[in-house]
């Protein structure tokens, strides 16, 4: 039987878990929808600003500053992630000194600024050891801030399982380490996915606060072409491209491993 107009137009434009949108329809409906966004930045942007041969001529820096902030960003997310796992797990430890230093590392992270650690871990602590490794200081510090976030959620991750399936894997004979891989995790991964994917993306942008103690990162690259071309809108809007670039995947793989764990519970 042939669909009414409107029920059939309802198919298109409505999205429901009970009547998903076909992909073709959300792919054009989205491809539509971006391209009138640009078409109203390319408008307002041709209002405002005229120097781009001066820019483009520092496509190098850009570059160059780019895949920095690509190797920085990589290192940090390996790095803040381990670290996050180990502080939620010590964050539910039974020994009592451990949780102790791992609440209190998470707290003073998470309650002072990032520009305050850097110039407080750099200047000081990186001084006091004679650290002088520029690169490797922007990534530990920019891992310790990422960590105590992300040990958080990993946290709220492994407490929303129901402690009826922990004392079920018990009753089967599960160690530890079992109900964690088995048990746990799974489930908690597909709980923090959305947390863990906004996270990551901060991590990125959070990079270009790096740029202050000398790092030439993208921040940094843009910096040094506004002062050679006194062109400030022309110098940033690429910086906001990149960082697109960068964030764009994470939030698509994201979709994409939650679509992959979904399962009904």
């Amino acid at each position: 039987m042939k669909l009414p107009a409107t029920a059939t137009l309802a198919t298109l434009f409505l999205d429901r878990p009970h009547a998903p949108s076909p992909l073709w329809a959300r792919v054009t409906i989205f491809s539509i929808v971006a391209l009138i966004f640009a078409a109203i930045c390319s408008a307002a942007l041709a209002a405002s600003t005229s120097n781009w041969r001066a820019v483009w001529d520092y496509r190098e820096v850009f570059w160059q500053g780019w895949l920095l902030t690509i190797r920085i960003s990589l290192a940090a997310l390996i790095f803040s992630t381990s670290a996050g796992l180990i502080l939620a797990l010590s964050r539910r430890s039974p020994f009592i000194p451990l949780r102790a230093v791992a609440q209190l590392v998470i707290e003073i992270v998470r309650g002072t600024p990032l520009l305050v650690q850097i110039l407080a871990l750099w200047f000081i602590a990186a001084s006091q050891l004679h650290f002088e490794n520029r690169l490797w200081a922007g990534i530990l510090i920019l891992s310790l801030f990422s960590s105590a976030y992300l040990a958080e959620i990993i946290r709220s991750g492994i407490e929303s399982v129901g402690a009826s399936q922990l004392e079920s894997a018990r009753a089967i004979g599960l160690s530890t380490l079992q109900t964690y891989r088995f048990i746990i995790f799974p489930q908690a991964i597909r709980q923090i996915l959305p947390a863990l994917a906004g996270q990551f993306a901060s991590l990125i942008k959070d990079s270009s606060l790096l740029s202050i103690i000398g790092l030439q990162e993208f921040t940094f690259a843009s910096q040094q072409v506004n002062s050679a071309t006194y062109s400030t809108l022309e110098s940033y809007f690429p910086l906001a491209i990149g960082y697109l670039l960068l964030t764009l995947p994470i939030s698509a793989f994201s979709r994409l491993l939650e679509r992959r764990f979904h399962y009904e519970s």
